[in-house]
C-alpha cells in the first residue's frame, strides 16, 4: 500500500524490482527437487592435436577430443546433452568441461570473492534468472544460460576456452 503512495517514482520501481528478485528467488529455492546431488564426473586426460601455430579451435575447426561422454546424472551429463540444442559438436565437450572445471568445478553453487556464481560463474548470479526463475539451484538452467552466453560472446566452448587460457577469466 506504501507503494501505491508514490506511484511512478523511481524509488518506488527500485523496491519493486527487489520485491520481485525475491519473489524469484524463494519460489526457485521452493520448487528445487533433485533425484540426487550432482556430482562431479570424472574426466580423462584430454588429447588436442596441435592446430598449427595462431589457431584457435574456436570458429569452424573441429577438434578432436579423445573423451567418452560424462557419466550419467552429472552436471557434466547434463552440458555435454545440450551442446547440440546451441549448435555445438561433441567435439567442443573438452573445452566446455575445462573451462566449467577450472571456474566452478561444476558446483551448482560455486561462489568466488567477486560474486560471481554456479557453474558458469555468472557475474552477478541473478543475471542466470533469463534462464529460469531456477537459477539459483538448477544446474540445468545454468547450464543453459552458460551455453547461451558462450554462444553469443565466444562462438563456442573452445572459443571461451581460448579465452579462458590466453586471459584468466571468459
Amino acid at each position: 500500500m506504501a507503494l501505491a503512495g508514490i506511484p511512478g517514482s523511481r524509488s518506488a520501481a527500485l523496491l519493486e524490482d527487489a520485491r520481485q528478485t525475491m519473489i524469484l528467488e524463494d519460489s526457485a529455492s521452493k520448487t528445487l527437487s533433485l533425484v540426487g546431488t550432482p556430482q562431479r564426473a570424472t574426466s580423462p586426460a584430454i588429447s588436442l592435436p596441435s592446430a598449427g601455430p595462431g589457431s584457435s579451435g574456436s570458429a569452424g575447426t573441429d577438434v578432436v577430443v579423445n573423451m567418452p561422454p560424462p557419466n550419467p546424472g552429472t552436471a557434466q551429463s547434463i552440458g555435454f546433452n545440450m551442446l547440440a540444442s546451441f549448435g555445438f559438436a561433441s567435439s567442443q565437450w573438452g573445452c566446455l568441461d575445462n573451462l566449467w572445471n577450472r571456474e566452478s568445478g561444476w558446483v551448482y553453487n560455486a561462489e568466488n570473492a567477486s560474486g560471481a556464481y554456479g557453474i558458469p560463474q555468472a557475474l552477478p548470479g541473478s543475471k542466470m534468472a533469463s534462464a529460469g526463475a531456477d537459477w539459483l539451484t538448477n544446474p540445468t538452467t545454468q547450464i543453459k544460460w552458460g551455453l547461451g552466453y558462450i554462444k553469443s560472446i565466444y562462438g563456442t566452448p573452445c572459443g571461451a576456452w581460448d579465452h579462458e587460457e590466453a586471459d584468466g577469466w571468459y
